[in-house]
């Protein structure tokens, strides 16, 4: 698809053989999402599996990472998301186990209002070897959820929780070995 916007319909009046085909196999769209990729030659952020929650970004560009290193890399997808929703970049699971690879702000987020392309920001975890990706490779996933609206309201005095102010470390952890 050059250039061209494609816009997923939760309307299953309008839905074709291909999509009726994805709908029973991974469930009725619940958000229409508006895509733009701006790569003709890469594959457009897709579900892998049945019930998956992430759909797949791939590197628009060949990239080396060195040992420690991180790098922005884009993916050649802009999208409109509707008020009230947002996309959430993961690091793909294989690639974090397998070879160090994740996303440095895990996760990324892609608020509503942005129209640009979406990039990654990853870095090998890795001590000892670096990493190397093609153009077309899956980096990272996708999660669209809803957002909720706070409303900030001061107040002189916190209401009352079992936990209160305990922090970091404070309902315990992993037990240490005994020396």
């Amino acid at each position: 698809m050059s250039n061209e916007t494609a816009v997923f319909s939760t309307d299953t009046a309008s839905a074709s053989a291909d999509s009726s085909e994805t709908t029973s196999a991974y469930g009725a769209p619940t958000v229409a999402v508006q895509l733009k990729m701006l790569d003709a030659g890469l594959e457009a952020p897709s579900y892998a599996h049945p019930g998956d929650a992430g759909a797949d970004l791939r590197a628009r560009e060949d990239v080396h990472l060195a040992p420690g290193e991180r790098k922005l890399v884009p993916t050649g997808v802009s999208i409109a998301l509707p008020n009230g929703f947002v996309a959430l970049i993961h690091p793909r699971s294989g690639l974090a186990a397998k070879h160090g690879l994740t996303v440095v702000n895990a996760p990324g987020t892609v608020d509503a209002g942005y129209r640009g392309e979406i990039a990654v920001t990853l870095l090998n975890t890795d001590q000892n070897h670096p990493i190397v990706l093609k153009r077309g490779d899956r980096i990272a996933q996708m999660v669209i959820q809803r957002v909720e609206y706070a409303q900030f309201v001061n107040v002189d005095q916190l209401s009352d929780s079992v936990r209160g102010t305990g922090g970091f470390g404070s309902t315990g952890g992993f037990n240490a070995p005994q020396a």
